[in-house]
């Protein structure tokens, strides 16, 4: 039997089945072609944003905005477009990102999740129900007949929605264990990144510039101008009021 022929033999349960597939392997296909770029750049994207970050914050700046296409170019780009950051922002920066990007790569695991949970339900009421036709059909007088013969190839035939029901859960469900680990890799990778990002921070911090110019305002600030020659800040102490009589003699 060809595919439409055990398509129209399974019943009315088949067609939301048909629905239920197609949005499974859309969200299927659609995620394989987001995780293989993801894969197979963002290991050199965070080597070159790290091995700059030694040397010179600002090429790390700029090859991470060149990133900005991938989640791990957004989340390393995050905390270094800030234009006076220290410690705590910096770290709140990377945590905020990683959030916002690890949501993202979930996106579509909740029509996964509704699709393994409703095909085999939708396969079982097509069963049912072909069972129901199935039994309305026999008589007493007809068992042990080959008048029922009917009646076992319709039951037959019936459970062919649960079958189908079944194989757009398991496949749906493969998949959607299989994207749950590339988010939890995500996750270490992004831990171990932004660790990596903390550490050079703490080392030399990326805002160098606008350190200098606090610095040199503090400078400015506790620098006192000479005082002009012939002019006393403090008045002069007066004259005693009454001067001894002794030094006149």
């Amino acid at each position: 039997m060809d595919i439409l022929d055990l398509f129209q033999k399974g019943g009315p349960a088949m067609w939301p089945l048909l629905v239920l597939s197609i949005l499974s392997i859309s969200v299927i296909f659609e995620r394989l072609w987001f995780w293989l770029r993801i894969l197979t750049q963002e290991k050199e994207i965070v080597n070159r944003v790290l091995d700059a970050a030694h040397d010179n914050w600002e090429v790390a700046a700029e090859i991470a905005r060149q990133a900005t296409d991938q989640p791990v170019g957004r989340f390393l780009f995050a905390p270094l477009r800030l234009p006076k950051s220290n410690a705590e922002t910096f770290r709140l920066a990377l945590e905020s990102t990683a959030e916002d990007e690890l949501a993202g790569m979930r996106r579509g695991e909740k029509l996964l999740e509704a699709v393994i949970a409703l095909a085999p339900l939708l396969g079982l009421l097509g069963t049912v129900l072909g069972l129901i036709q199935s039994l309305r059909s026999i008589r007493i007088g007809d068992l042990g007949t080959e008048s029922t013969a009917g009646v076992t190839t319709g039951i037959g035939e019936s459970l062919i929605s649960t079958a189908a029901g079944l194989i757009v859960a398991i496949i749906s469900l493969v998949f959607y264990r299989l994207f749950q680990s590339f988010v939890v890799n995500q996750v270490k990778v992004f831990r171990k990144a932004g660790n990596e990002m903390e550490l050079l921070y703490h080392q030399s911090p990326p805002n160098l510039s606008s350190t200098s110019i606090i610095v040199q305002e503090a400078s400015r600030d506790s620098f006192n101008p000479p005082r002009k020659r012939g002019r006393n800040q403090f008045p002069e102490p007066p004259a005693p009021p009454n001067a001894p009589d002794s030094l006149d003699s």
